[in-house]
């Protein structure tokens, strides 16, 4: 990343493109050598003007905003304060540093340049010449010719023939890319059966049984298994091996192309490889964290995230020191992780923007297919719908529906998409993605999630109390409040009224210092007006903010008052949860995640209450002062025996 004055803003008088970071990063392989500031100067006069560069500049205000924020209270951190964050800091890093496991070997494989290589593959005329693959809007990735000349993936088409005028650009194939990937998953299955592939072209490769079964090195395994794939594919790819995750991928991007880089498993060989370790060749690290981190506590390396230790614990949440520390330890996964089930699936498209409604509709046609088809392969149906806009000035919404029935084919889905993005135009969009989160595997075996068991109906309202108590008193305790678990307890759940228990959950003092205007929920039965009508329960998350994130990821609400926010922009309000600002797609996640979550509830507690208030009798006062006793013979009298028949219950609850 070229070198800017503090903040970044403003830049020199007669360069203002040395401010301008859009695009260009020395991180990728290939690109050391690259004159940096003729890349920015292009790319600063080609982009200048744009929507594009309008939306870079608001992103960027927004950046040298939190670093002037996060300045003023270092200034502000007395003595006395950083000693005790130093002591936390210290605590920390011994917790950490317990966590160390140096008896696992893992290799990280990551193909060169996939795409372009696969096409130089299939027409050797292409090769030793600049080529990308991707369009005069965007690249999806670059060769290394190309790289010579500051060209590289997410880089506008056009912006790239200016810096090479010799570039050769084809269109992306997916089915050629897919079919080579899976060449290479079939030899990391030899290896380890249960690798983790990330992407089309990386994968992780647990190797610690294979080298001890077989008694060789690790270098060797890593020689042995590039051949392979070389010799099956045609294809090079650079490997690192580590004894974490982190580390291996940091280590296959030393030696690029077509190399291999083995860390031991040693701790000062470790401590050692870090201390001079860049921050930004670190997976997680993107230009932002970068920016901050540089431009605030002056840190470059990841040996000076130890440094700063105590630094890092005043200004950044737990989460996120936590990531911060363990990277200057050289920390990392070591376990394989445990099969998930999947939160949401979703699949979007980059386009040149346009208004043309019928083409606008084809296009969500055919995302509506892809997303159908990936949802099919993995037997999943879902019932919450989210569609995702951004338009031609680059502000991003999202709309979310949720369903009454479970779907997963392309009708289903197109038919509700189509619902929610005709409510939008007319608009001018760049891009559209659909979501489908709360899910239920429909593969044998497994019972419609809709078909209400006595076990969850019981349970259900058990864990939302538990939940409630839970947060009221994390969040208390956050706040350095010292709180009695019991009226904490009291203060979540109200008294057994009307049948059944109510819900409260509405901390006070996150209203007052967070005012965040509530989302508007169109409930099933009614519109905007107050009409009736027969849509979906319809939940606009409107519109966006500086660093493109939609304000889905601020606020969240239902008519109990329950709301989602990020409090101090990085805690979630209903669970806890810490994700920095940079995890935008995990922040999308995590936000489509509880919103299903409410829905599903909402018309859970409906149902109950419909059921309650069929089965709740009529008492007269004379009844009401009548011997308990009295009571219950009476009622022993309508039953058949001493409890009500199981049947009964189910019975009642068929006629709901």
């Amino acid at each position: 990343m070229a070198t800017s004055s503090s903040g970044g803003g403003n830049g020199d008088g007669d360069r203002p493109w040395q401010s301008y970071h859009t695009v260009y990063t020395n991180a990728k392989a290939g690109m050391d050598g690259v004159d940096k500031e003729r890349v920015q100067k292009i790319v600063y006069e080609m982009s200048k003007g744009s929507k594009y560069f309008e939306n870079e500049k608001r992103k960027e205000a927004t950046i040298n905003q939190k670093i002037e924020d996060l300045r003023a209270r270092c200034v502000l951190l007395t003595d006395e304060q950083i000693s005790f964050y130093q002591t936390v800091a210290d605590k920390r890093i011994i917790d950490l540093e317990a966590s160390r496991d140096l008896s696992k070997t893992w290799l990280h494989s990551d193909m060169d340049a996939f795409y372009a290589a696969v096409e130089t593959l299939e027409n050797p005329s292409l090769k030793g010449k600049p080529l990308a693959v991707g369009s005069m809007s965007m690249l999806c990735t670059a060769n290394y010719e190309a790289r010579k000349f500051g060209v590289r993936a997410a880089m506008p088409g056009f912006i790239a023939r200016k810096l090479c005028p010799d570039l050769i650009v084809v269109p992306p194939n997916f089915q050629k890319y897919t079919y080579y990937s899976e060449l290479t998953r079939k030899v990391f299955c030899n290896y380890d059966a249960d690798f983790i592939a990330t992407s089309l072209d990386e994968a992780y490769v647990n190797i610690t049984d294979i080298c001890n079964d077989k008694s060789v090195s690790s270098e060797q395994i890593a020689s042995e298994l590039r051949n392979t794939i070389y010799e099956q594919t045609g294809l090079t790819c650079s490997v690192g091996v580590a004894p974490n995750r982190l580390l291996a991928k940091v280590c296959s991007d030393i030696n690029k192309p077509n190399g291999q880089f083995i860390l031991p498993n040693d701790y000062k060989a470790i401590m050692t490889f870090i201390s001079s370790l860049p921050i930004r060749k670190v997976g997680g690290i993107g230009k932002v964290t970068e920016h901050l981190l540089r431009d605030v506590l002056g840190i470059n390396t990841c040996e000076q995230m130890l440094q700063k230790s105590a630094y890092l614990c005043a200004l950044f949440s737990e989460h996120s020191t936590d990531f911060f520390l363990s990277i200057g330890l050289g920390l990392g996964g070591t376990d394989t992780p445990q099969h998930k089930l999947r939160k949401s699936m979703s699949c979007e498209r980059t386009f040149a923007a346009t208004e043309d409604e019928s083409a606008l509709f084809q296009k969500l046609a055919d995302i509506a297919e892809a997303l159908s088809n990936d949802m099919h392969e993995e037997g999943l149906c879902g019932r919450t719908l989210t569609l995702k806009l951004k338009t031609s000035s680059f502000e991003v919404r999202t709309r979310a529906t949720s369903l009454h029935t479970y779907i997963h084919s392309k009708e289903d889905i197109l038919a509700h998409a189509s619902k929610l993005l005709k409510a939008e135009l007319p608009l001018s969009l760049r891009l559209m993605g659909l979501r489908m989160s709360q899910f239920y595997d429909v593969k044998p075996g497994h019972h419609d999630p809709m078909q209400k068991t006595l076990k969850n109906f019981i349970i259900k309202d058990a864990s939302q109390s538990t939940s409630c108590g839970s947060y009221s008193s994390d969040q208390h305790l956050r706040n350095g409040a010292n709180i009695d678990p019991s009226a904490a307890e009291e203060s979540c759940l109200s008294k057994y009224e009307s049948g059944h228990l109510m819900a409260v959950c509405e901390p006070e003092d996150y209203q007052q210092s967070n005012q965040i205007a509530p989302v508007k929920v169109c409930r099933p039965g009614n519109d905007a007006s107050g009409t009736k009508d027969n849509a979906d329960e319809c939940v606009p998350q409107v519109h966006v903010d500086n660093e493109g994130r939609s304000n889905s990821e601020q606020s969240l609400t239902n008519q109990n008052g329950k709301m989602l926010w990020w409090i101090d922009d990085y805690i979630c309000s209903v669970c806890g949860a810490e994700l920095p600002p940079c995890f935008i797609e995990e922040r999308q996640e995590h936000s489509d995640y509880h919103l299903a979550e409410m829905l599903q509830k909402e018309e859970s507690l409906n149902n109950r209450r419909g059921l309650l208030q069929r089965e709740r009798p009529v008492v007269s006062l004379v009844d009401k002062i009548r011997p308990v006793g009295d009571v219950a013979r009476k009622k022993l009298k309508t039953s058949k025996g001493k409890f009500i028949p199981i049947d009964a219950f189910f019975n009642r609850s068929k006629k709901d």
